[in-house]
């Protein structure tokens, strides 16, 4: 567990401290990565880049409870940069091939990971957008702002990728349930 000591520690530079942020903070921020970026080599970079920033910048840090948060959107924004330069966020809904939605109701809940996995299937935009969206609570003026695109693309995005990751979790996760004989 982190505290305003270890906080603090690390604020002067001491390097056991720093062990400690980053052993506690590490797989919390890889989730995080990895809910945006699928190259291990580029959320590995990534990761490098976000504890730079995170030491760098933890004097800043005006409450050690929130270091969780304020950690998680280092990382969201310095995957954005990576993804700022690999794709184009102003995707239209022209560009994104729409499948159909299925209604079948589910017999048990979706597993976290699972979703996780699957979300690494949504088209980069969208699963980005999704992320910060639903996941990380950004409203899509903040969206757009992050990402130079309109509020309407950002709304779209989202779209596409409910749509999208409801057909996949339809398709990947129930029907394989319903085979291997989990779903009634």
């Amino acid at each position: 567990m982190i505290n305003e000591s270890l906080i603090n520690e690390c604020k002067q530079g001491n390097r056991q401290a720093q062990r400690g942020l980053y052993d506690y903070l590490s797989p919390k921020l890889y989730s995080t990565c990895k809910r945006y970026l699928k190259q291990d080599a580029d959320i590995e970079d990534v990761l490098a880049e976000v504890f730079v920033a995170i030491f760098t910048k933890i004097h800043t840090l005006r409450e050690a409870a929130a270091i969780v948060s304020w950690a998680r959107r280092i990382a969201a924004n310095q995957c954005l940069q990576v993804l700022r330069k690999q794709i184009n966020f102003n995707l239209t809904l022209d560009d994104v091939k729409q499948e159909p939605v299925y209604d079948r109701a589910p017999d048990h809940p979706i597993e976290h990971r699972d979703l996780l996995q699957l979300l690494q299937h949504l088209p980069d935009g969208c699963r980005s957008v999704f992320n910060l969206f639903a996941i990380e609570g950004f409203s899509h003026k903040e969206i757009a702002a992050m990402l130079q695109i309109s509020e309407g693309t950002s709304k779209s995005q989202l779209n596409v990728a409910k749509n999208k990751l409801q057909q996949l979790v339809n398709v990947h996760y129930y029907q394989n349930a319903t085979k291997n004989g989990i779903a009634k």
